[in-house]
Parts: structure tokens; sequence; C-alpha cells
């Protein structure tokens, strides 16, 4: 392992993932590509130049033969959501951009983990999964691994808790028809429901709609706020790197595309999943309950139909 990453797109998500590898120490070498050399090359500069006390990977301006022997292949290009836009909004002309990139990589391409982050990243990772024809689960997208973030996130100031207690998980699409799996949520390994009631808290369906709708338009706000989202999920691109680059199998709702889990076959959506230094090593199948299961096949249907309407 040569702990070696290539970042395509260097906008507000790609500089934020590279500047979060960097302080994180978690690479040798990261490489930026974007059409745009002369940004790439600001932003490379401007991370190596804080470096000394932080970390010491190097940064650079490079263009797509660099992703030849690399690690983890990072895709943010693509447009960005704007105030009002749902994220199958920008389906048709991030596709294009999608095309382009995977032909620029493909002649160069000898190893590695491909990680979408760009969005609808359901829809772009089934995407990448058909053009770049390599094993199941070496591409691979964040999924719901920031929505699963802001739930925790959400319950633990709802519990005065420390979020590592919490354990959760958003699946199904990223985006309206996520799902939270609200029937293996647990506390400490105590699920929540019995921890509510043995601390007295309140636990009802109210208070679980109201997170679910929270976390749903929390990247709406954000975007409604400051125009972009991008710090979230620089943080989320770390942890999975961290699990690939130095072989920390970790367990993250991330989107792949199903081979038979739940029944569901040919489309991209999140499940938890164990991620190594091949990307996914396994999707997991909890015993959800039946409305979940039910939300989830929901899910699996807009997204094919979506996919057919293109």
């Amino acid at each position: 392992h040569n702990r070696k990453v290539a970042i395509i797109g260097t906008g507000n998500v790609g500089a934020s993932i590279a500047y979060a590898l960097t302080i994180r120490n978690l690479v040798r070498e990261i490489v930026l590509i974007d059409k745009d050399e002369r940004r790439a090359i600001g932003e490379a500069l401007d991370i190596q130049h804080g470096i000394p006390y932080m970390g010491v990977s190097a940064v650079y301006c490079g263009s797509y033969k660099d992703c030849s022997n690399c690690d983890l292949i990072i895709i943010t290009a693509g447009r960005n959501r704007k105030v009002g836009e749902t994220r199958l909004d920008l389906a048709k002309e991030n596709i294009t951009i999608l095309k382009d990139v995977v032909s620029s990589i493909r002649p160069h391409y000898n190893r590695g983990v491909m990680l979408m982050v760009a969005n609808p990243v359901d829809v772009l990772t089934y995407k990448c999964d058909e053009l770049m024809e390599l094993p199941d689960g070496r591409v691979f997208g964040t999924g719901n691994i920031l929505d699963t973030s802001r739930l925790v996130r959400l319950v633990a100031d709802y519990t005065g808790l420390n979020t590592e207690m919490i354990k959760a998980n958003i699946v199904g699409e990223h985006g309206d028809g996520q799902i939270p799996i609200w029937s293996m949520l647990s506390i400490a390994g105590v699920p929540i429901k019995e921890y509510c009631v043995n601390v007295g808290l309140e636990w009802n369906a109210q208070i679980r709609i109201g997170m679910e709708e929270k976390v749903r338009e929390l990247g709406a706000e954000i975007i409604a706020g400051k125009g972009k989202t991008h710090y979230g999920i620089a943080t989320c691109v770390c942890y999975i790197a961290d699990a690939i680059l130095n072989q920390r199998l970790t367990i993250a709702p991330v989107t792949s595309v199903l081979h038979g889990e739940y029944g569901i076959n040919d489309v991209a959506l999140s499940l938890p999943s164990i991620i190594g230094v091949n990307g996914i090593e396994r999707r997991l199948e909890e015993p959800w309950s039946e409305f979940e299961i039910e939300r989830f096949n929901k899910s699996a249907c807009n997204i094919k139909d979506f996919l057919r309407s293109l």
C-alpha cells in the first residue's frame, strides 16, 4: 500500500476532503485533478503551506494519468445543488460529467477503490459501477453516511449523551427517500425505546418523525444558509479512507449496487456495509421491521424508475 489518493474535482467538496485527509495524516500522496488546472494548483498550494506541523502528505495538481497506482480514487466532479433543488435534479448534467471522468480514468486505472461523492450519489454510483466494470464493491458511494451522522447528533442532543454511545443507520436513497432504521437504533447496546423508558424520556412516533424530517432537511438548510455543504462530507470521507488505506475494517451505511440483499438487484442504495481495503467487503442484512423493509423496497423502486427515465 502506498497510500496514494486521487481526488477528481477540486471544488469546495474536493478541496475540503484533501484538507481533511492532510490534517488527519491518512495519506502519503494526494493528487488533485480538475479541468480548471489553476484552481487545483491553488488548492494544492494552499493546503501544502500549512503542512509542516500538521501532516506530511504530498499534495499536488496532476492529470488523469496519475490515477494509476492509487489506493483510492474519489470523484466529487459535478455541479452542486442550488437552493430549492433536489439531489435528483442534478442527475442528467452530472451523469454527462461522470462519463467524461470515467473515460479519462479507464486508460490509467490499474487498481484501487473508487468512491463516489457527487450527487445524486446512488444514481452516479450505479452508473460508475456499470462504466468501470470492476469486481463487486470496488465502486461505492458515500450514500447515507452523512445523514446517519446527522441523526446520531440529533439523538445525542435529545438524550444528552456522547455521540459515541449511539449506533444508528439510515438506509436507502441519499435524499428524500432515506429511511432511518429505528428498530435497530441503540444506545450503549440498549434499544433506544428501552433506554428512554429507563431514564424517563419520552420516545414516540412524533419524536421519531420530527428527527427524520430534520435530518432530511438539514442539507437544504445548510445550503440555504451558506450556499454549499462540504465540511461534514469531508470528515465522512476521511472515516471511509482510513478503513481502506489503513486496513481498519469499519461498518457504515454507504451506497453500492445490490446483489440480492432484501431481494433487490440492479440498483445502488445505502446499506450498512463492511468497508475495507477492497472497498465494500460485504453488505449486511439485518432483521428490520416489516415497515422498514417495505420502505426500503419502495426506495429501490423509485430509484430504478428514475434510472429508466434517464
